[in-house]
């Protein structure tokens, strides 16, 4: 059995496959001829794993940097990582979490096809985070066995479904127009720096129209631009630690100079990202098409709900102001916490880079260079306080050097964690409630059959 679910889980938490297996269903229930079945099968899986495989550049660049700066400047705390603190709770809870995985999968599909909520969460790697995080703290409240796999598939479908519509006006913006939808756990991170945007950004012009004299018209390179940042951020790292800590560059540069390596880990990164926008444009030009024999034949109106990288190349220079003002925000945010005596959760590189670059699109799209800016170093406050306040909530099970890292995780850890401990598992049951009333709500109030809020303002 245990096999059984680990095959399961190896799928259905693998969003190539999940993109894949989309896109054959979409293309057999369109009657797409064989070969271009094949072809745009492959499309959407070539593309997501090339995308995977610039993340993984990033993320393997963005390790070095952080260590830099700890050790540089001395900070010791605790660094937000999804991916450890699904290791470590993977020894204790794999079984709970795969279980949730595949019930919260399903539940997303019959939701999408039973309600207005018809988004397709397609980013399987946070399904599978987001499930983690469900055992562990409604474990820790004390639900076991079924009751905890059906409770928590139920939160984590429902949320899959609810969390794009929430945003999808500011996602039509983002896209201008395009038939995609946020689907990613940090997802309310995005609209809350969209909808700062729209309250400090009137007259903003666009990140996008930066105006640039000939002589720095190289900068409108998106790669060469974002290698220029990186390096700086590398330099800046390799000169403090060179002060304190010499030792530590030696090891981090693997007998290199330490100048040499922080040009090449700059220009490396921004390879990564290059890599990335390729994966993109090949998943974009597939998946979508593909999807329209879902949206037409099998859930009608089903609306893809994707990764957050998708949307960089939508407004590659909001990426690097976004992830700047993200990590700016994230600093001062550990520094208050420290003052008033919480533990300091040091900025982690990659929820800043893809978290705070996003922000900084949807920022954009809604208030121009003031809501890039104000709108991802407001969320990168939040992933400062928000880690740190479910750190104890974690901590109860043996967590406690590590805590999810994304704005939802942080979210709903601490509103399922704070209601278990104040009402026990009545609480939760009201939480789920609510959610359910929200799923249905819409098809009881209107008799439309369009996915909830994805309508352009133009119509």
């Amino acid at each position: 059995m245990n096999g059984i679910l680990t095959f399961l889980q190896n799928i259905l938490s693998e969003p190539a496959f999940l993109m894949g297996l989309i896109a054959f269903i979409g293309l057999v229930a369109l009657k797409t001829p064989g070969h271009k079945v094949l072809t745009g099968t492959l499309g959407p899986v070539l593309g997501y794993l090339m995308l995977a495989a610039g993340a993984g550049v990033i993320q393997a660049n963005l390790g070095p940097l952080a260590r830099l700066i700890e050790e540089g400047f001395g900070i010791t705390g605790v660094v937000p990582n999804n991916e450890a603190v699904t290791s470590v709770a993977q020894q204790i809870l794999g079984v709970e979490t795969m279980s949730i995985l595949i019930v919260g999968l399903v539940l997303n599909l019959l939701f999408a096809r039973f309600t207005r909520f018809k988004y397709i969460f397609l980013t399987g790697h946070h399904s599978f985070f987001m499930a983690c995080l469900l055992s562990a703290v409604l474990g820790a409240i004390g639900f076991k066995g079924v009751t905890l796999v059906f409770v928590g598939g139920f939160f984590l479908g429902a949320w899959s479904a609810i969390s794009p519509a929430i945003g999808q006006r500011y996602t039509l913006k983002v896209t201008d127009g395009d038939e995609i939808a946020m689907g990613h756990f940090g997802s309310l991170g995005y609209y809350l720096s969209a909808w700062i945007g729209e309250k400090v950004g009137k007259d903003s012009r666009s990140t996008e129209e930066l105006e640039i004299s000939e002589k720095w018209s190289f900068l409108r390179n998106t790669t060469i631009s974002t290698g220029i940042v990186m390096v700086a951020f590398y330099l800046v790292g390799v000169v403090a630690c060179l002060v304190r800590n010499p030792q530590a560059v030696q090891e981090l540069a693997g007998g290199k100079n330490p100048f040499i390596f922080a040009v090449i880990s700059g220009l490396t990164f921004a390879v990564g990202v290059s890599i990335v926008y390729s994966g993109v444009r090949m998943i974009l030009a597939d998946l979508i098409p593909a999807f329209q024999g879902i949206a037409t034949k099998i859930i009608p109106n089903a609306v893809p709900a994707v990764d957050c990288a998708v949307f960089f190349p939508y407004a590659p220079t909001a990426v690097i102001i976004g992830f700047a003002f993200s990590f700016l925000g994230g600093l001062i945010g550990m520094f208050i916490l420290g003052a008033i005596g919480g533990v300091l959760i040091i900025p982690g590189m990659v929820p800043h880079f893809f978290c705070g670059a996003t922000a900084g699109i949807y920022g954009n799209a809604t208030g121009g260079r003031k809501g890039a800016v104000i709108g991802s170093f407001v969320n990168g406050l939040f992933l400062a306080f928000l880690p740190a306040t479910l750190l104890p909530v974690l901590g109860q099970l043996g967590f406690a050097n590590t805590t999810f890292g994304d704005f939802d995780f942080g979210i709903f850890g601490i509103l399922l964690g704070r209601v278990g401990e104040s009402v026990g598992s009545v609480g939760i049951y009201v939480v789920a409630a609510v959610l359910a009333i929200v799923l249905i709500l819409p098809s009881i109030l209107t008799k439309s059959k369009e996915a909830l809020n994805n309508v352009t303002e133009e119509e």
